[in-house]
């Protein structure tokens, strides 16, 4: 007999609660690599937050009669792989942030995705309380997703994109000329090698 959309909202709490608590162990590691401080505020404070949507997690399965328990959420484990990558990657440091910004934004939407079905699937099947949890976490993964778009487009993403100019004038190479969408050239440097973090 096939399963009722009931059995899959069980299934996708299941896993979304998987997803957390790898989310819990991945975070700190995200923290400890970021050079701004900003930023490594920022993995922090979502850190405590996610903390919070694993306790609210359980209380929607208690709101449901139903066992906590997690499914192995292989989509959120391959992008905290991704992350874990960037780590092992000799960027400079203003590069090193903007690649973990990458690496925190692309766990946020993934976690949208996954609780804008929660919450609509919690409101057809009439799951009021349930909906009412999941869209307070959907609210703060929105809320994480702008706090990370807010630190690179204020300073992180064009820091990176000038040491990489910076690291070219020290390594003594001169501007190459790059044409403009209107045929005009504009001053630019070949590709420096990244300086090593350590």
């Amino acid at each position: 007999m096939s399963k009722p959309l009931e059995d899959a909202f069980i299934d996708e709490l299941r896993d979304t609660y998987d997803a957390e608590k790898q989310l819990v162990k991945a975070l700190p590691k995200l923290a400890k690599g970021a050079t701004s401080e900003e930023l490594r505020d920022a993995f922090e404070s979502h850190l405590e937050e996610t903390r919070g949507q694993v306790t609210r997690l359980e209380q929607v399965f208690a709101a449901l009669g139903e066992k906590v328990r997690g499914k192995h959420c292989d989509g959120i484990a391959g992008i905290i792989e991704e992350g874990a990558s960037i780590l092992e990657e000799d960027f400079d440091e203003p590069t090193m942030d903007a690649c973990l910004i990458a690496a925190g934004q692309r766990a946020e939407h993934y976690e949208m995705a996954a609780y804008g079905t929660l919450v609509a699937w919690a409101k057809a099947l009439g799951r009021d309380e349930a909906a009412e949890l999941l869209e307070q976490t959907l609210e703060e993964e929105k809320a994480a997703d702008k706090k990370l778009s807010g630190l690179a487009e204020g300073g992180i993403n064009d820091e990176a994109a000038n040491s990489q100019i910076d690291n070219a004038q020290i390594d003594g190479e001169r501007p190459q000329p790059r044409a403009t969408a209107r045929g005009r050239t504009t001053s630019t440097t070949r590709r420096a090698p990244a300086r090593s973090r350590r």
